[in-house]
């Protein structure tokens, strides 16, 4: 069974920076788009940024210039650079990926990871 698991949430100040780690495992032939997504208390989860296997990106505007997404498709990981940091960023992070598995080809989430901003 095909499983995602973040790493890398944590408490930082204002203006700080933290990397999130995103590592599939499991029976898996390849693995398409991935992205991330971030759910602040009472709000939807939002895009925050997506990756093609061939590396294209795409970023939610409240994050670009500040934020970096990247893959190693050899080793089935994804990342999240997070730089300048802001209180509005405080939210439970998601790693998301479109995965061709012993399970067939779906979509799967992690668990989540939690990033906290302190101002």
């Amino acid at each position: 069974q095909v499983q995602l698991v973040e790493s890398g949430g944590g408490l930082v100040q204002a203006g700080g920076s933290l990397r999130l780690s995103c590592v599939a495992s499991g029976i898996i032939y390849s693995i398409f788009t991935c992205a991330w997504y971030r759910q602040a208390p009472g709000k939807q989860r939002e895009l925050v940024a997506q990756i093609t296997r061939s590396a294209t990106t795409n970023y939610a505007d409240f994050v670009k210039g500040r934020f970096t997404i990247s893959r190693d498709n050899a080793k089935n990981t994804m990342w999240l650079q997070m730089n300048s940091l802001r209180p509005e960023d405080t939210a439970v992070y998601y790693c998301n990926a479109d995965i061709s598995g012993g399970d067939g080809r779906r979509e799967h989430w992690g668990q989540g990871t939690q990033v906290t901003v302190s101002s």
